[in-house]
């Protein structure tokens, strides 16, 4: 069996907004075609066409090869090996950033691949369940221009996430800093201890929640200080208070927060988390699939937070897709205690709403063992086509 197709699809919602911090507005979604009819899918959360150029795009020497052509012909089934392959064959033009999402989306469209020539769901070929509980947190990003609406729409989500059996909600705080949402900026840190006051009254003392605030904070005292002000909320986690290279400043916050400190959304391939893990600047660490290398590289990286003694929740704001990729993720994963998940009917991005026709289920709050061949999603043509740009 070898593989003879790669297809690249940039998809688009046709009302994005620029100004959003929302990145479920476009995808990079990957088939993998062999010669006897089988198709992997996959995606990844970056720039999409600069993504479907890395995939694309010729090699010219033994260190700058070409994504696609390393994998044309090749044997599906050697997934670790492939990953190898691309790894340091690109290693000229990727090893990080850029090139390593693209092979994000290559490694989980083989996974996905591999578990449907063999019959069997991804995470019984990653290792087997050593953590079957799937428990996914309900992520919640208010729209709104001000910082009332916001608010108010912030709790309105927290409200329906806990009517639809969700056990967990992360409330995504974006209102200053660099990654602010609708270009809000509010500078007063004490707005965000309030927002949060808001939600913990509105669902009550037993759902588990997580506050997001985007890189607020410019230093680790600025961080802190602000932290002091909602952790007597019960805040099971805060994730990335400081800009992702602020390695010694993470370090400094661990040790002083009340709060467990999470990141890792943006970090590419072990190698930067484990700067983070021997840093000690992580309780928390957040691989995303698509971004970090794949499911080949994320499994590593769970494996490394496990030595270090250190929580895994996986990091997924995309489609059906790469949520069911962080599923299979949790399940190999022996300190994952919950993944992130865009609910449907929370969601404003119709890519999150309409993409895959068929998706994990979550029943009581949890999402069952996967029982179906590789990813076990299904992608909506139709929608496939209708987003396409």
């Amino acid at each position: 069996m070898k593989i003879t197709e790669i297809e690249c699809f940039v998809l688009l919602v046709p009302d994005y907004r620029a100004d959003a911090n929302s990145s479920a507005q476009d995808n990079l979604v990957v088939k993998i075609h062999t010669d006897d009819g089988h198709v992997g899918i996959g995606e990844t959360d970056t720039n999409p066409w600069v993504a479907r150029a890395m995939i694309e795009a010729r090699g010219t020497h033994i260190m700058g090869l070409g994504l696609t052509e390393m994998l044309i012909g090749a044997d599906p089934s050697d997934v670790e090996g492939l990953w190898e392959r691309m790894y340091k064959g690109s290693a000229m033009t990727g090893r990080r950033g850029l090139g390593i999402c693209a092979i994000g989306a290559l490694d989980m469209a083989l996974w996905d691949l591999r578990g449907k020539i063999e019959g069997k769901p991804c995470w019984q070929l990653l290792g087997g369940a050593v953590n079957p509980v799937i428990t996914p947190y309900a992520s919640l990003l208010p729209e709104g221009d001000d910082l009332e609406t916001y608010t108010r729409i912030l709790v309105e989500r927290a409200v329906k996430a806990k009517e639809l059996g969700f056990r967990a909600v992360k409330l995504e705080v974006c209102t200053k800093g660099p990654y602010s949402h609708n270009s809000l900026q509010i500078e007063d840190d004490r707005e965000i201890a309030k927002i949060v006051a808001a939600c913990r009254k509105a669902i009550g003392p037993e759902m588990t929640v997580m506050v997001d605030v985007a890189y607020a904070w410019r230093d680790w005292k600025e961080a802190l200080r602000a932290i002091e002000m909602f952790a007597g909320e019960d805040i099971f986690f805060i994730e990335t208070p400081l800009p992702s290279d602020d390695v010694e400043g993470y370090a400094k916050l661990v040790k002083a927060s009340p709060v467990r400190v999470a990141a890792g959304e943006w970090l590419n391939t072990r190698f930067e988390f484990l700067e983070l893990f021997r840093a000690g600047g992580l309780d928390v660490a957040q691989p995303d699939v698509g971004r970090v290398g794949g499911l080949t590289e994320a499994r590593r990286v769970a494996q490394h937070a496990a030595d270090h003694g250190l929580l895994v929740v996986p990091h997924c704001w995309k489609s059906a897709i790469g949520i069911a990729a962080s599923a299979h993720l949790s399940v190999v994963s022996p300190t994952c205690t919950h993944i992130e998940f865009l609910p449907r009917e929370l969601a404003d991005s119709r890519l999150r709403m309409e993409l895959c026709s068929e998706e994990l289920p979550i029943v009581d709050g949890r999402i069952p063992l996967p029982t179906k061949p590789g990813l076990g999603v299904t992608i909506d043509e139709n929608a496939l086509n209708s987003f396409r740009v």
